[in-house]
């Protein structure tokens, strides 16, 4: 499955994308914890992923998911979404 990451989610994870193994049928919180888990060099000046993943919003395939035990699939792209300020 592949994140991608947004504005200060990228920041945290040093990435804009990154893919993952994680095991088919496994859980969005699930995948969420893989990331966290991942060995990687965050700008300086960010939030640490694990705090900016408190707060986000997450897209499954372009749909809201808001159950953290929603399941995923092989090929699932997942959007990592922080509060977002202004309109």
């Amino acid at each position: 499955m592949t994140l991608r990451y947004y504005a200060a989610a990228s920041a945290a994870a040093g990435v804009e994308s990154e893919t993952l193994e994680v095991p088919d049928g496994a859980t969005l919180a699930r995948a969420l914890e893989a990331a966290r888990a991942v060995a990687r060099s965050p700008r300086p000046d960010a939030p640490g992923l694990e705090e900016v993943l408190r707060r986000c919003s997450y897209l499954v395939n372009e749909t809201a998911a808001r159950d953290p035990q929603r399941r995923l699939a092989e090929g699932d792209l997942v959007d990592v979404l922080p509060p977002f300020a202004g309109g």
